[in-house]
């Protein structure tokens, strides 16, 4: 039965994942449970296609996956557990469920779980685990030892609002995705966020969120060191490449125990990047939802530029939109929205670079970053000027005026390496002598030496 929930007090989920700090036995049991959960799903698979060679009805639905998990009986896959073994099948419930759907609606590319997978994720709900603090105690079948684990860092939830443990494999390491139900911020009254009050917001690769609001108030949020970021990784990775170019196993082969090195730690290095990139999306995110609270903006709406992934522009233009990860920046802003009680909506951003708010005159679109109409004489930064207008195609919204008074300027990324000083990257080329990474800022020339200044030298001696 599902739990009462206070339609006065909505809740909204989100999930923090954190690693692990374990023994060489926890590991090796944690292995075993993902390793147990792919079990679930091979067999899964393997009764499908039996009953689809045999002109039989797929098992597809959760209650009848379930109904034969309990046929099964148990001690079947280890120590996992039938909570652990059902969040399996729920998982494979909805994957086939999902691309039936997609498939419905005319997408031939929608492909059904029919791949097996050594490890699969397990989840537990609500009053199966028990966490405490940074100790996690994950279920086991009956008859097993307990099995606890210790969390590298603290949660941001408080434990009574966790719902939900996930534990998975990604780039050689554990992790536990941990689900929680947050509520929705209540604001006192006269400071809640006006729906009323508008704000367009234009997405793109050197300024990831470029805000224009009411009253000529405008925000834009640089993203120049994650596009380093994005540089420096793909220089490293090309470096990475030909180094072991001669060491590659042909198709077909397993490979040396240096080359699956090579591998893995290149598994690390993608993740680490990942890592990098979500978190200044994150950090970006956060600083357009607290400067629309601080200015009771209640509407945000959001240019989608998706439509241009798929036009083929080049080998060069063509990476640069696949590091943008645009839909990661939409979904990180709709949910952070969503936790401050800001309403979100998608609007089509096609030509809002060169149209004029204020003449409505269109312009060819400006080659560098400033906009200037030839018709009205309006000056302003390109990206502001398209939020603007995409706050005007809204249903109801008014195009703002911009100001460059009112422009606010923020920076995301400072935690990356090689943006400050005190941080040094060592994927850059070294600029003083045999020091590895970039030593930050440069410091100045020391001052040249002036005659009357330094150490004195003795004088030959006369005669």
């Amino acid at each position: 039965m599902p739990r009462h929930r206070d339609p006065h007090s909505p809740v909204v989920h989100r999930t923090a994942r954190a690693g692990l700090r374990l023994t060489r036995g926890q590991r090796r049991r944690l292995t075993r449970l993902l390793v147990s959960a792919g079990d679930v799903w091979a067999c899964v698979l393997e009764v499908n296609a039996w009953r689809r060679a045999h002109q039989d009805v797929l098992l597809v639905s959760y209650q009848a996956l379930c109904r034969e998990l309990a046929v099964a009986g148990p001690g079947c896959f280890g120590e996992l557990d039938s909570t652990g073994a059902r969040s399996v099948l729920r998982r494979y419930s909805d994957a086939w469920f999902a691309a039936a759907a997609r498939r419905k609606n005319g997408d031939a590319s929608a492909r059904f779980p029919r791949r097996r997978h050594w490890m699969m994720p397990v989840r537990w709900y609500h009053g199966t685990f028990a966490l405490e603090g940074r100790r996690l105690r994950i279920p086991v079948a009956r008859g097993c030892p307990p099995l606890q684990v210790r969390l590298d860092r603290e949660l941001p939830y408080p434990p009574g609002q966790v719902r939900s443990v996930t534990l998975l494999y990604d780039a050689g390491r554990l992790w536990v995705d941990v689900t929680a139900e947050v509520p929705v911020t209540v604001y006192p009254p006269g400071a809640e966020p006006d729906p009323e009050r508008v704000a367009g917001v234009d997405l793109g690769i050197i300024h990831p969120y470029a805000v224009a609001g009411p009253g000529g108030q405008a925000l834009l949020v640089s993203g120049r060191a994650v596009r380093a970021e994005h540089h420096l990784h793909l220089k490293d990775t090309k470096a990475r490449r030909r180094a072991v170019a001669r060491r590659a196993p042909k198709p077909g082969q397993r490979g040396s125990r240096r080359w699956r090195h090579y591998r893995r730690r290149q598994r690390l290095v993608e993740a680490r990047h990942a890592r990098r990139v979500g978190q200044a999306q994150h950090e970006a995110a956060r600083t357009v939802i607290g400067w629309a609270v601080a200015r009771r903006i209640g509407t945000l709406a959001v240019g989608d530029p998706r439509g241009v992934l798929r036009l083929a522009a080049g080998r060069r233009h063509n990476q640069r939109t696949r590091d943008w990860r645009v839909g990661h920046l939409i979904s990180t802003l709709r949910d952070k929205a969503q936790l401050a009680g800001i309403a979100l909506t998608l609007v089509d951003e096609r030509g809002t670079s060169s149209a004029c708010p204020a003449c409505r005159a269109r312009v060819p679109k400006p080659r560098g970053r400033v906009f200037c109409c030839p018709c009205c004489g309006q000056l302003g930064h390109r990206d502001l000027i398209a939020a603007a207008n995409i706050a005007g195609r809204l249903p109801g919204g008014i195009t703002p005026a911009v100001t460059a008074a009112g422009v606010t300027h923020r920076r995301a990324g400072k935690h990356l390496p090689g943006v400050s000083a005190a941080r040094r990257d060592p994927r850059r080329r070294p600029h003083h002598g045999d020091a590895r990474g970039s030593p930050g800022r440069h410091l100045p020339a020391p001052p040249a030496a002036t005659a009357g200044r330094g150490v004195a030298r003795p004088t030959a001696r006369t005669s």
